[in-house]
């Protein structure tokens, strides 16, 4: 009895599979070996004997470099799968007219701006009273998205999609589950959208050059999530320097680039022997990535936030967090594999939706003896110059109706002389960003922050605003999640439970707690279920450090992730979203509910 050594099936004739026999005599299923092909193993995989004879017959889809596509026919090239990839990827498709220069897209209606808030943690402080560490909480909201322009309001996107396509993909219909999120990823993006696909197992392939997501470049998009077939290790490495190529080698470039990467196991072909053994520490190839994403990597020049998700429980949960961390994407850890096209289907609600770019919030001082101390912007780039009179955070893109909150500490100084008025002004807050419709450089400045300086202070007036009290609240459960991690790794997972469950009780006896404040009963159950993820060494092993981890990530950049067995709208058991959930805007919410009622649409046509 022959064995197919890729799929370690039978091989057999009268079966209904196609049989390739090799030069050196192995035989295996014509299917299987196309697609090692396709991916750069030109060596039998028994023997390891170099082939001069390679499988031919599955065809490979890619335009026509010129990209001169006749409008009624569209000028298509198939190539063979074991064409050789260009060297340099420069045949991405040019963008449609009005693309390239954003400021023509200005008749499509100009966006509402982004909106500031900013407050004291109390109106009043004692005249001569001097405070060392005072808060002011600001607050950011990007405008919304019309449904009927949807299109025309936000920048469209260039997106790599990084896919794991190893042996281990084969098991529990894995790789179907992802090529049919794949198949909902194509269908929402629009005509002025770019999609590239890179495949990786042992080599790393680009399945789809950089196309358009017209009607025939979602055919071309579908074929070529149609061809992938699971077969051989997992080299991480290699994917995402490919997909990262894409982007650096492109011709044309849309206002947002990013990179969807999807894993279901660690790199087998990049960590060492004893990392394999014991994966409990972020791994040493990572200094091999492109320093684009690479953690550390690049101080200037352009960074591609990657949004990587973690799929099953034996992904690198380290490895992958601290790609997506240092390049400002999100890890998303997916339990469940049913739940992939969720999880899909709230990032791109996302990247769909960028209506503002390269924002920066800027915080000054306004009197004299006002210093800004520090400046609580998660892993938002932030920086205190001029000996403190001014802070800058560098928030980025913002997706459409997305909200980011910070606390700013400053010292207020004592009044030397009581006037009538009574009053510090404390800072200015100003914001510039470009429209994502126009181009535009806009600035937006904020309400200047002031406080009463009375000779006396009731106790009504010394209580906190509770707005920040909320955010306190997150940034305390956001430090006890990673403080817990971070014991969890040293083995002490008794110390971390005692921590989470302590750090609980104090969010519960907050004012905003006390009230049942939407937003703490959030924190608290997050915080529960980490704590119950930390029950063993197995059980954190297994999924309590991932789920840990998507924690960790979607407070740093105050953005959504997929966690566990809940995507981010909630339990996949119902359709419609929960009175709260953290950091998801409409766009993600309502993509996710489209996925849900797809696939349930599907599985009732399938039975």
């Amino acid at each position: 009895m022959k064995i197919c050594a890729i799929c370690l099936g039978v091989v057999q004739t009268g079966q209904g599979q196609a049989i390739f026999t090799a030069e050196c005599s192995h035989t295996f299923h014509f299917g299987c070996i196309s697609n090692s092909v396709n991916h750069g193993n030109y060596l039998c995989p028994v023997c390891r004997a170099k082939w001069t004879n390679l499988p031919f017959g599955q065809q490979n889809f890619f335009p026509n470099p010129a990209f001169e596509v006749p409008r009624r026919q569209p000028s298509v090239r198939r190539w063979s799968i074991v064409e050789p990839e260009p060297n340099i990827f420069s045949d991405d498709e040019p963008l449609p007219d009005g693309t390239a220069d954003p400021s023509s897209n200005a008749s499509s209606g100009r966006l509402q701006n982004v909106s500031i808030k900013a407050m004291p943690e109390r109106q009043a402080v004692v005249a001569s009273e001097s405070l060392s560490d005072f808060s002011v909480l600001v607050g950011l909201r990007a405008p919304p998205l019309s449904v009927d322009a949807l299109r025309a309001q936000r920048a469209p996107i260039d997106l790599i999609t990084v896919l794991d396509v190893s042996g281990s993909m084969h098991s529990s219909s894995k790789l179907d589950l992802v090529k049919r999120a794949m198949n909902f990823v194509i269908d929402n993006l629009g005509p002025s959208d770019r999609l590239s696909i890179v495949s990786f197992s042992n080599q790393a392939r680009r399945v789809l050059p950089l196309r358009r997501m017209t009607d025939h470049g979602r055919e071309d998009a579908k074929r070529a999530v149609t061809l992938l077939v699971a077969s051989g290790m997992t080299n991480i490495v290699e994917g995402l320097k490919k997909g990262v190529r894409v982007l650096e080698e492109r011709r044309h470039q849309n206002p947002v680039a990013s990179i969807i990467f999807l894993s279901d196991g660690l790199d087998t072909c990049n960590r060492s022997p004893n990392e394999l053994d014991t994966p409990s520490n972020s791994p040493s190839y990572l200094h091999l990535l492109p320093a684009s994403i690479r953690p550390g990597g690049m101080e200037d020049g352009q960074i591609f936030a990657v949004h990587s998700f973690g799929f099953g429980s034996d992904h690198d949960p380290l490895a992958m967090h601290d790609i997506s961390d240092s390049s400002g994407g999100t890890f998303s850890f997916i339990e469940s594999y049913e739940m992939v096209q969720d999880a899909f289907a709230s990032c791109i609600g996302g990247l769909l939706s960028v209506v503002t770019l390269e924002l920066r919030l800027t915080v000054r001082s306004a009197s004299h003896g006002v210093e800004i101390k520090s400046l609580s912007s998660g892993r938002y780039a932030s920086e205190i110059s001029d000996q403190g009179s001014q802070g800058t955070i560098n928030v980025g893109d913002l997706y459409a109706d997305e909200e980011k909150e910070f606390l700013i500490n400053i010292s207020v100084p004592a009044l030397a002389n009581t006037g009538d008025e009574r009053k510090t002004t404390l800072v200015d807050v100003t914001c510039s960003y470009k429209d994502a419709v126009s181009n535009e450089t806009i600035t937006i400045e904020g309400d200047l922050v002031e406080i009463v300086r009375p000779e006396y202070v009731s106790p009504v007036d010394m209580r906190v605003n509770l707005e920040v009290d909320r955010q306190r609240n997150r940034l305390r459960a956001a430090e006890s999640i990673a403080e817990a991690q971070r014991m969890a790794e040293t083995g002490n997972l008794r110390g971390a439970r005692a921590l989470l469950s302590d750090r609980r009780s104090g969010l519960r006896a907050s004012d905003s707690g006390q009230l049942g404040d939407n937003l703490c009963m959030w924190l608290e159950a997050e915080m529960k279920e980490t704590e119950d993820r930390m029950g063993s060494r197995e059980l954190y092993e297994r999924h309590g450090r991932a789920y840990a981890l998507s924690n960790m990530s979607a407070h740093g950049y105050q953005r959504a992730s997929t966690r566990g067995n809940d995507s981010a709208i909630g339990s996949s058991s119902g359709m419609d979203a929960p009175t709260y959930c953290g950091y998801v805007t409409p766009n993600m919410a309502n993509l996710v509910i489209k996925s849900r009622e797809l696939s349930k649409a599907q599985d009732d046509m399938e039975e």
